[in-house]
């Protein structure tokens, strides 16, 4: 035998699971434009049909419902699309911070345009020609001065420039070590927070929210790996546990753990880097495992800011986009110096004096580019005759040395290293490893970066669009609609309203039960 109050129970089940699924729908709209909120939905299921089972149940032609119940308030996401979002967001990350550093250095380099090291060249090659043709004239010799003056500049500039973009580069490595460290700290928190509630069976799906938008923003700056570990207790089927993270290498090997369930009621393995005596990243660290090569260290904006700025690599030599860069402008601005000066003592001024140096004399090439400058400041004093007062043609030997073969270069150096005198030349071909003309040099050195950039530029905006393809499928499943949500809440409210009128209509055959029988007679 049923109850006779039992369809109110089944009416009242009704009101408050619709009445869940009102304020869950509310808490969606109102989040709707929360950075990383995932939207969540009641999960409906049926109580236990009457009667249940056992001897003593009462026999009825068969069980009949007692209404519904919400199971579980699930957020809606796809740990698939998660992972295949954080996979991009890194190749982005890598290329985009790539980009970024060529195109700043493209920017100084400042090529092709008429304020460039290239046309400063041309500029004090012409000046030469004219000097050449016109030894005796002042303006001649006037413009050579200003156009050394305007040459050592620029090679001054560029230098200057690039050492200084660099020492931006190595800020952003340290801001970049240490907002992973940061992150790491923020999802070790959550995490602790989540083993905290799962056990008791609730969901924390705010708090899942949250650290999965550290997880993506941490994924751009390192390469990971997110594999989920049960909290233990009694939790919901459905529990996502605390994250393990892990740092892969290239080969998709892992190189050590940031954050797991050991580190929940501690600290998370903090990530370091070991430096050179000359400031160039040697390895990195996590925690207190085994240095890591930087070669070996996973893709992401901080290796990527690492390779522009410089590495030890594991041959032992120092290496690196932007070093590159400067050392090449050393190498031209110390080559151009050495056999300027060379020709230019070869000759005689304009008052038949032996020629000084034209450029002040530097030892050793490196940070040439930053320190050249012109010695002489009379431009009385300018070799232009060779033979003796009056003519040019040491003028024109001093142009031919922006276009002249490096292999046919004369001028006698000191090896810095062993103190030796050796030719420029040779110098040239083994220590600094040039080839062809300075003019021709500069010009590879040139077009090497443009192709390097462009490289980087159609990689960035590749991984781009494939990462706001996966955005676009991720937010298709998990960002808030206004306008479902909105017949979601038409939905729930005619359900919490017929439940309601279900009340109505059973308490009046109630009354008639109780008001209206047993009155015959009286």
């Amino acid at each position: 035998m049923r109850p006779t109050f039992m369809g109110l129970e089944t009416a009242r089940r009704g009101m408050f699971t619709q009445q869940s699924a009102l304020y869950t729908t509310g808490h969606n709209i109102s989040n709707s434009n929360t950075p990383g909120f995932s939207r969540q939905r009641i999960n409906f299921q049926p109580t236990l049909p009457y009667p249940g089972i056992g001897m003593d149940r009462p026999y009825l032609p068969g069980q009949m419902g007692t209404g519904v119940e919400a199971g579980s308030v699930e957020r809606i996401r796809d740990s698939f699309i998660d992972s295949r979002y954080r996979s991009e967001n890194n190749q982005l990350g890598f290329y985009g911070t790539k980009s970024d550093a060529l195109t700043r250095m493209e920017d100084v380099m400042n090529e092709p345009t008429s304020e460039g090291l290239s046309a400063a060249m041309d500029n004090f090659w012409n000046s030469l020609q004219t000097l050449g043709t016109n030894p005796n004239e002042s303006g001649a010799r006037e413009s050579v001065l200003a156009q050394g003056n305007a040459i050592a500049d620029t090679f001054n500039y560029l230098s200057t420039s690039l050492n200084s973009i660099r020492g931006d580069l190595k800020q952003s490595i340290q801001v970049s070590v240490e907002k992973i460290n940061t992150l790491a700290f923020q999802i070790n928190a959550i995490n602790k927070q989540i083993s905290q509630v799962e056990p008791h069976g609730d969901l924390p799906n705010d708090l899942y929210d949250e650290r999965d938008r550290l997880v993506d923003e941490l994924s751009q700056l390192v390469d990971i790996k997110v594999t989920r570990q049960p909290s233990g207790g009694i939790p919901s089927p459905i529990a996502e546990g605390t994250y393990k993270i892990e740092i892969l290498g290239p080969s998709g090997k892992s190189l050590g753990t940031l954050v797991d369930k050991t580190t929940i009621n501690g600290e998370p393995n903090r990530l370091s880097s070991k430096e050179d005596s000359d400031g160039y990243i040697e390895s990195l660290t996590i925690g207190s495992g085994s240095p890591i090569a930087v070669e070996n260290f996973s893709k992401g904006s901080l290796k990527s800011n690492i390779e522009m700025y410089g590495y030890v690599n594991k041959s032992g030599a120092q290496v690196g986009r932007y070093p590159a860069m400067i050392d090449q402008l050393d190498k031209i601005a110390f080559t151009l110096l050495k056999e300027f000066n060379h020709i230019h003592k070869e000759g005689f001024d304009l008052d038949g004096n032996d020629g000084n140096d034209f450029f002040n004399d530097l030892t050793d090439y490196k940070g040439a580019a930053g320190k050249i400058s012109v010695a002489i400041t009379n431009p009385n004093e300018i070799a232009a005759s060779f033979t003796g007062k009056g003519n040019g043609d040491n003028a024109y030997k001093l142009a031919d040395v922006l276009r002249k073969d490096l292999s046919a270069f004369e001028a006698k150096i000191t090896d810095p290293a062993t103190g030796d005198p050796i030719d420029l030349k040779d110098y040239a071909q083994t220590t600094l490893k040039m080839s062809g003309n300075i003019k021709s040099f500069y010009g590879g050195i040139i077009s090497s970066l443009g192709v390097e950039t462009k490289e980087a530029n159609v990689l960035t905006k590749n991984t781009l669009i494939l990462l706001d393809s996966v955005d676009f499928q991720r937010q298709a499943v998990s960002a808030v609609s206004l306008d479902e949500e909105i017949s979601n809440l038409i939905k729930f409210q005619h359900a919490y309203n017929a439940s309601a009128r279900n009340i109505t209509v059973i308490d009046e055959m109630l009354d008639k039960i109780i008001n209206g029988m047993g009155v015959v007679g009286r």
